[in-house]
Protein backbone atom coordinates (compact mmCIF):
# COMPACT_ATOMS: atom_id res chain seq x y z
CA UNK A 1 0.00 0.00 0.00
CA UNK A 2 1.33 3.01 -0.98
CA UNK A 3 -0.37 6.78 -0.11
CA UNK A 4 -0.63 10.12 -0.39
CA UNK A 5 -3.05 12.17 1.57
CA UNK A 6 -3.44 15.86 3.57
CA UNK A 7 -1.95 15.69 6.91
CA UNK A 8 -4.47 17.62 8.44
CA UNK A 9 -7.31 14.98 7.31
CA UNK A 10 -5.12 12.14 8.08
CA UNK A 11 -4.67 13.82 11.27
CA UNK A 12 -8.74 13.77 11.74
CA UNK A 13 -9.27 10.43 11.06
CA UNK A 14 -6.43 9.32 13.11
CA UNK A 15 -7.69 10.83 15.88
CA UNK A 16 -11.65 9.63 15.12
CA UNK A 17 -10.76 5.64 15.35
CA UNK A 18 -7.98 5.98 17.78
CA UNK A 19 -11.06 5.76 20.80
CA UNK A 20 -11.47 2.43 19.57
CA UNK A 21 -8.04 0.90 19.86
CA UNK A 22 -6.94 -1.49 22.33
CA UNK A 23 -6.34 0.20 25.40
CA UNK A 24 -4.80 -3.09 27.13
CA UNK A 25 -4.99 -6.35 24.81
CA UNK A 26 -2.95 -9.71 24.66
CA UNK A 27 -3.05 -9.59 20.96
CA UNK A 28 -0.80 -6.55 20.03
CA UNK A 29 -2.19 -6.02 16.42
CA UNK A 30 -5.19 -4.15 18.34
CA UNK A 31 -3.31 -1.70 19.54
CA UNK A 32 -3.22 -0.55 15.76
CA UNK A 33 -4.91 0.20 13.28
CA UNK A 34 -5.51 -1.52 9.44
CA UNK A 35 -5.80 0.52 6.55
CA UNK A 36 -6.91 0.12 3.54
CA UNK A 37 -5.90 1.73 -0.09
CA UNK A 38 -8.12 1.57 -3.08
CA UNK A 39 -9.53 3.76 -5.68
CA UNK A 40 -9.28 7.33 -4.22
CA UNK A 41 -9.78 6.62 -0.67
CA UNK A 42 -7.87 5.50 2.60
CA UNK A 43 -10.02 3.30 4.88
CA UNK A 44 -8.70 3.56 8.56
CA UNK A 45 -10.59 0.31 11.18
CA UNK A 46 -9.91 0.32 14.43
CA UNK A 47 -10.92 -2.35 17.02
CA UNK A 48 -10.83 -3.21 21.39
CA UNK A 49 -13.23 -6.33 19.74
CA UNK A 50 -15.92 -4.99 22.05
CA UNK A 51 -16.06 -1.45 19.99
CA UNK A 52 -15.04 -0.58 16.63
CA UNK A 53 -15.16 1.41 13.84
CA UNK A 54 -14.35 1.64 10.02
CA UNK A 55 -13.70 5.11 8.79
CA UNK A 56 -12.67 6.24 5.42
CA UNK A 57 -10.62 9.49 3.95
CA UNK A 58 -11.70 10.40 0.48
CA UNK A 59 -9.36 12.42 -1.66
CA UNK A 60 -6.37 10.44 -1.12
CA UNK A 61 -3.53 9.68 -4.05
CA UNK A 62 -3.19 6.20 -4.32
CA UNK A 63 0.24 4.87 -5.88
CA UNK A 64 -0.29 0.86 -4.54
CA UNK A 65 -3.88 -0.38 -3.23
CA UNK A 66 -3.62 -2.41 -0.86
CA UNK A 67 -3.82 -3.00 3.25
CA UNK A 68 -1.31 -2.93 6.34
CA UNK A 69 -0.95 -2.43 9.60
CA UNK A 70 -0.38 0.98 10.76
CA UNK A 71 0.92 1.86 14.86
CA UNK A 72 -1.42 4.43 15.21
CA UNK A 73 0.38 5.90 18.33
CA UNK A 74 3.51 6.80 16.20
CA UNK A 75 1.66 7.64 13.58
CA UNK A 76 -0.60 10.15 15.39
CA UNK A 77 2.81 11.51 17.02
CA UNK A 78 4.18 12.18 13.57
CA UNK A 79 1.27 14.16 12.15
CA UNK A 80 0.65 16.18 15.11
CA UNK A 81 4.36 17.26 14.96
CA UNK A 82 4.55 17.85 11.05
CA UNK A 83 4.30 21.37 9.37
CA UNK A 84 4.33 19.45 6.20
CA UNK A 85 0.79 19.67 4.21
CA UNK A 86 1.43 16.39 2.74
CA UNK A 87 1.95 12.95 4.27
CA UNK A 88 3.19 9.79 2.31
CA UNK A 89 2.97 6.07 3.42
CA UNK A 90 4.62 3.20 2.33
CA UNK A 91 3.47 -0.11 4.38
CA UNK A 92 3.21 -3.56 3.91
CA UNK A 93 3.52 -6.61 6.32
CA UNK A 94 7.08 -5.51 7.17
CA UNK A 95 6.19 -2.14 8.44
CA UNK A 96 5.60 1.19 7.18
CA UNK A 97 8.06 4.15 5.66
CA UNK A 98 6.42 7.70 6.38
CA UNK A 99 7.57 10.81 4.79
CA UNK A 100 7.12 14.25 5.33
CA UNK A 101 8.90 16.72 3.82
CA UNK A 102 12.16 16.34 4.59
CA UNK A 103 11.72 14.35 7.57
CA UNK A 104 11.37 9.79 7.16
CA UNK A 105 10.29 7.83 9.39
CA UNK A 106 10.44 3.58 9.58
CA UNK A 107 8.10 1.31 12.07
CA UNK A 108 7.56 -2.01 12.21
CA UNK A 109 4.40 -3.84 10.65
CA UNK A 110 2.01 -6.85 11.60
CA UNK A 111 0.49 -9.25 8.81
CA UNK A 112 -2.76 -8.04 7.57
CA UNK A 113 -4.69 -11.14 8.20
CA UNK A 114 -3.48 -10.99 12.20
CA UNK A 115 -6.04 -8.22 12.81
CA UNK A 116 -9.73 -8.81 12.52
CA UNK A 117 -12.66 -8.17 10.59
CA UNK A 118 -15.69 -5.60 11.52
CA UNK A 119 -19.23 -6.97 9.97
CA UNK A 120 -20.80 -4.67 7.23
CA UNK A 121 -24.14 -2.65 8.19
CA UNK A 122 -26.46 -5.61 6.86
CA UNK A 123 -29.87 -4.12 7.89
CA UNK A 124 -31.81 -6.48 6.27
CA UNK A 125 -34.87 -3.52 5.90
CA UNK A 126 -35.24 -3.55 9.91
CA UNK A 127 -33.15 -0.27 10.82
CA UNK A 128 -34.32 3.51 11.57
CA UNK A 129 -32.49 6.47 10.83
CA UNK A 130 -32.41 9.95 12.44
CA UNK A 131 -30.77 12.88 11.67
CA UNK A 132 -26.89 13.49 13.31
CA UNK A 133 -28.06 16.95 14.67
CA UNK A 134 -30.79 15.88 16.63
CA UNK A 135 -28.73 12.30 17.23
CA UNK A 136 -25.54 14.35 18.82
CA UNK A 137 -27.95 16.53 21.40
CA UNK A 138 -29.60 13.09 22.48
CA UNK A 139 -26.25 11.55 22.73
CA UNK A 140 -24.48 14.82 24.91
CA UNK A 141 -27.98 15.23 27.51
CA UNK A 142 -27.77 11.72 28.71
CA UNK A 143 -24.33 9.87 28.42
CA UNK A 144 -22.89 11.66 30.94
CA UNK A 145 -25.21 10.01 33.77
CA UNK A 146 -24.16 6.54 32.75
CA UNK A 147 -22.75 4.95 35.91
CA UNK A 148 -18.36 5.38 35.20
CA UNK A 149 -17.24 3.82 38.11
CA UNK A 150 -16.27 0.01 37.87
CA UNK A 151 -19.32 -1.93 39.90
CA UNK A 152 -21.08 -5.03 39.27
CA UNK A 153 -24.34 -2.93 38.03
CA UNK A 154 -23.17 -3.26 34.21
CA UNK A 155 -26.43 -2.33 32.91
CA UNK A 156 -25.68 1.11 35.03
CA UNK A 157 -22.47 1.74 32.25
CA UNK A 158 -24.30 1.80 29.62
CA UNK A 159 -27.19 4.22 27.60
CA UNK A 160 -30.48 2.44 27.04
CA UNK A 161 -31.30 2.90 23.28
CA UNK A 162 -34.95 2.63 22.73
CA UNK A 163 -36.64 2.85 19.08
CA UNK A 164 -40.58 3.08 19.25
CA UNK A 165 -43.39 4.63 16.73
CA UNK A 166 -41.86 7.39 15.36
CA UNK A 167 -39.34 8.39 17.92
CA UNK A 168 -36.09 6.73 19.58
CA UNK A 169 -34.86 7.29 23.14
CA UNK A 170 -32.19 7.34 25.17
CA UNK A 171 -31.54 7.24 28.76
CA UNK A 172 -29.24 7.41 31.59
CA UNK A 173 -28.53 6.66 34.98
CA UNK A 174 -25.80 5.91 37.69
CA UNK A 175 -29.03 5.37 40.28
CA UNK A 176 -28.49 8.93 41.42
CA UNK A 177 -29.56 10.72 38.46
CA UNK A 178 -31.37 10.11 35.27
CA UNK A 179 -31.06 11.25 31.90
CA UNK A 180 -34.02 10.84 29.28
CA UNK A 181 -34.21 12.19 25.72
CA UNK A 182 -36.18 11.78 22.64
CA UNK A 183 -35.78 12.96 19.16
CA UNK A 184 -37.66 11.74 15.95
CA UNK A 185 -36.61 9.04 13.70
CA UNK A 186 -37.96 7.03 10.88
CA UNK A 187 -38.39 3.10 11.44
CA UNK A 188 -37.77 0.60 8.79
CA UNK A 189 -39.01 -2.70 8.46
CA UNK A 190 -42.43 -4.63 10.62
CA UNK A 191 -42.94 -2.66 13.48
CA UNK A 192 -42.60 -5.34 16.18
CA UNK A 193 -39.29 -5.72 14.43
CA UNK A 194 -38.06 -2.02 14.88
CA UNK A 195 -39.26 -1.93 18.32
CA UNK A 196 -36.04 -1.93 20.34
CA UNK A 197 -34.48 -1.55 23.77
CA UNK A 198 -30.81 -2.08 24.14
CA UNK A 199 -27.77 -1.06 26.40
CA UNK A 200 -25.28 0.28 24.20
CA UNK A 201 -21.71 1.16 25.79
CA UNK A 202 -20.99 5.01 26.50
CA UNK A 203 -17.52 4.31 25.43
CA UNK A 204 -19.56 3.64 22.04
CA UNK A 205 -21.91 6.60 22.59
CA UNK A 206 -18.89 8.81 22.73
CA UNK A 207 -17.42 7.45 19.84
CA UNK A 208 -20.06 7.70 17.72
CA UNK A 209 -21.19 11.53 18.83
CA UNK A 210 -17.31 12.17 17.44
CA UNK A 211 -18.27 11.37 13.72
CA UNK A 212 -20.90 13.51 13.64
CA UNK A 213 -20.13 16.55 12.52
CA UNK A 214 -22.86 17.27 9.77
CA UNK A 215 -26.32 17.88 11.58
CA UNK A 216 -28.51 17.53 8.38
CA UNK A 217 -26.96 13.64 7.67
CA UNK A 218 -28.93 10.88 8.12
CA UNK A 219 -27.67 8.32 10.63
CA UNK A 220 -28.88 4.40 10.26
CA UNK A 221 -29.02 2.33 13.14
CA UNK A 222 -29.04 -1.46 13.20
CA UNK A 223 -29.98 -2.97 16.51
CA UNK A 224 -29.29 -6.80 16.50
CA UNK A 225 -30.05 -9.01 19.57
CA UNK A 226 -26.29 -9.03 21.38
CA UNK A 227 -24.61 -5.87 19.14
CA UNK A 228 -25.69 -2.44 17.11
CA UNK A 229 -24.31 -0.96 14.15
CA UNK A 230 -24.54 2.95 12.81
CA UNK A 231 -23.43 4.09 9.51
CA UNK A 232 -23.16 7.57 8.59
CA UNK A 233 -21.88 8.66 5.18
CA UNK A 234 -17.74 8.24 6.32
CA UNK A 235 -17.91 5.52 9.45
CA UNK A 236 -19.48 2.53 10.55
CA UNK A 237 -19.31 1.70 14.07
CA UNK A 238 -19.83 -1.66 15.59
CA UNK A 239 -20.34 -2.53 19.32
CA UNK A 240 -21.65 -5.38 21.65
CA UNK A 241 -24.15 -4.70 23.93
CA UNK A 242 -24.03 -4.03 27.48
CA UNK A 243 -25.90 -7.40 29.56
CA UNK A 244 -28.01 -6.72 32.12
CA UNK A 245 -31.29 -5.57 33.51
CA UNK A 246 -32.13 -1.76 33.41
CA UNK A 247 -34.18 0.01 35.83
CA UNK A 248 -37.95 0.71 35.69
CA UNK A 249 -37.03 4.54 34.47
CA UNK A 250 -40.78 4.89 33.06
CA UNK A 251 -42.05 4.31 37.08
CA UNK A 252 -39.50 6.66 38.81
CA UNK A 253 -40.45 9.43 36.30
CA UNK A 254 -43.81 8.79 36.62
CA UNK A 255 -43.77 8.67 40.87
CA UNK A 256 -41.76 11.87 40.83
CA UNK A 257 -43.98 13.92 38.61
CA UNK A 258 -47.29 12.41 40.02
CA UNK A 259 -45.76 13.85 43.80
CA UNK A 260 -44.05 17.03 42.29
CA UNK A 261 -46.58 20.31 43.82
CA UNK A 262 -43.68 23.05 43.04
CA UNK A 263 -42.34 24.02 40.10
CA UNK A 264 -40.19 26.68 39.11
CA UNK A 265 -38.85 28.38 35.84
CA UNK A 266 -35.05 28.74 35.59
CA UNK A 267 -32.93 30.82 33.29
CA UNK A 268 -30.54 28.11 32.76
CA UNK A 269 -27.44 30.63 31.93
CA UNK A 270 -27.81 32.63 35.11
CA UNK A 271 -28.97 29.63 37.04
CA UNK A 272 -25.55 27.60 35.80
CA UNK A 273 -23.81 30.98 37.17
CA UNK A 274 -25.15 31.02 40.21
CA UNK A 275 -24.13 27.48 40.96
CA UNK A 276 -20.94 27.88 40.34
CA UNK A 277 -20.19 30.88 42.11
CA UNK A 278 -21.63 28.43 44.71
CA UNK A 279 -19.53 25.64 44.23
CA UNK A 280 -16.45 27.49 44.69
CA UNK A 281 -16.38 27.02 48.19
CA UNK A 282 -17.07 23.31 48.44
CA UNK A 283 -14.79 20.48 49.01
CA UNK A 284 -13.93 16.68 48.68
CA UNK A 285 -15.74 16.36 52.14
CA UNK A 286 -18.69 18.65 51.19
CA UNK A 287 -20.11 18.36 47.73
CA UNK A 288 -23.16 19.92 48.36
CA UNK A 289 -24.87 23.24 47.79
CA UNK A 290 -28.16 24.22 49.92
CA UNK A 291 -30.63 25.95 48.02
CA UNK A 292 -33.56 27.91 49.90
CA UNK A 293 -36.74 28.63 46.88
CA UNK A 294 -38.64 31.12 47.88
CA UNK A 295 -41.34 33.82 47.10
CA UNK A 296 -38.98 35.95 44.18
CA UNK A 297 -35.50 34.20 44.67
CA UNK A 298 -33.44 31.23 45.48
CA UNK A 299 -30.49 31.36 47.88
CA UNK A 300 -27.80 28.80 47.77
CA UNK A 301 -25.08 28.26 50.50
CA UNK A 302 -21.92 25.87 50.42
CA UNK A 303 -19.49 25.54 53.38
CA UNK A 304 -16.31 23.19 53.09
CA UNK A 305 -14.02 22.70 56.28
CA UNK A 306 -10.77 24.35 54.83
CA UNK A 307 -12.39 26.23 51.91
CA UNK A 308 -14.83 28.94 53.65
CA UNK A 309 -18.51 29.54 52.66
CA UNK A 310 -20.70 30.71 50.18
CA UNK A 311 -23.75 32.68 49.69
CA UNK A 312 -25.16 33.67 46.22
CA UNK A 313 -28.80 34.73 45.18
CA UNK A 314 -30.51 34.41 41.92
CA UNK A 315 -34.28 36.59 41.89
CA UNK A 316 -36.64 34.68 40.29
CA UNK A 317 -39.72 37.49 39.73
CA UNK A 318 -42.39 35.06 38.49
CA UNK A 319 -41.93 32.33 41.32
CA UNK A 320 -44.54 32.80 43.96
CA UNK A 321 -45.06 29.37 45.52
CA UNK A 322 -44.00 28.10 48.95
CA UNK A 323 -40.76 27.93 50.76
CA UNK A 324 -38.47 24.17 49.77
CA UNK A 325 -35.33 23.28 50.57
CA UNK A 326 -33.22 21.67 49.16
CA UNK A 327 -29.61 20.13 48.48
CA UNK A 328 -27.75 19.45 45.75
CA UNK A 329 -23.97 18.04 44.58
CA UNK A 330 -23.36 20.72 42.26
CA UNK A 331 -21.10 18.38 39.83
CA UNK A 332 -24.62 17.23 38.99
CA UNK A 333 -26.23 19.71 38.37
CA UNK A 334 -23.26 21.96 36.10
CA UNK A 335 -22.99 18.68 33.75
CA UNK A 336 -26.89 18.84 33.26
CA UNK A 337 -27.10 22.26 32.61
CA UNK A 338 -23.81 22.14 30.13
CA UNK A 339 -25.77 19.41 28.41
CA UNK A 340 -28.88 22.03 27.47
CA UNK A 341 -26.61 23.53 24.90
CA UNK A 342 -28.48 27.18 24.59
CA UNK A 343 -31.92 27.06 25.86
CA UNK A 344 -32.87 29.48 27.62
CA UNK A 345 -35.27 27.85 30.16
CA UNK A 346 -35.80 24.67 32.49
CA UNK A 347 -38.63 23.83 34.49
CA UNK A 348 -37.35 22.23 37.56
CA UNK A 349 -40.31 19.63 39.68
CA UNK A 350 -39.88 19.09 43.31
CA UNK A 351 -42.30 18.33 46.36
CA UNK A 352 -39.52 18.78 49.26
CA UNK A 353 -35.96 17.99 50.28
CA UNK A 354 -36.28 14.62 50.66
CA UNK A 355 -37.90 13.21 47.27
CA UNK A 356 -35.83 13.54 44.04
CA UNK A 357 -35.94 16.29 41.91
CA UNK A 358 -37.13 16.87 37.78
CA UNK A 359 -35.79 19.29 35.64
CA UNK A 360 -37.51 19.05 32.26
CA UNK A 361 -37.02 20.94 29.00
CA UNK A 362 -40.17 20.50 26.85
CA UNK A 363 -41.40 17.01 26.51
CA UNK A 364 -38.43 15.30 25.22
CA UNK A 365 -35.87 16.01 27.68
CA UNK A 366 -35.81 15.23 31.15
CA UNK A 367 -33.23 14.94 34.43
CA UNK A 368 -33.73 13.28 37.51
CA UNK A 369 -31.83 14.43 40.39
CA UNK A 370 -31.60 12.54 44.19
CA UNK A 371 -31.37 15.57 46.77
CA UNK A 372 -28.71 15.21 49.40
CA UNK A 373 -29.49 14.47 52.78
CA UNK A 374 -30.20 17.29 55.28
Amino acid sequence: MKVTCQRDGLQMACGLVQAAVAARTTKPVLSNVKATAQGDSLTLVATDTEVGIRYELRGILVGRPGAAILPIAQLTQILRESSDDDISLDAGDSGTKVKAGTSRFEMPGYPVDEFPDLPTFDDNGRYHEITAGVLRTMIRRTSFAADKKDSTRFALSGVLWEAEGKIARLVATDSKRLAVCEGPATLYGPAEATKASHLVPAKTMQLLERNLTDDGELVRVGLRPNEALFQTERAMIYTRLVEGRYPPYRDIIGQTRKGANVRVALPVPAFMNRVRQAAIMTDDESKRIDMTFDAGKVQMQARGADTGSSEVELPLPEYDGPEVRIAFDPQYLVEFLKALDGEPVVTLEMSDGTKPALFRCGDQYMYLVMPLAG
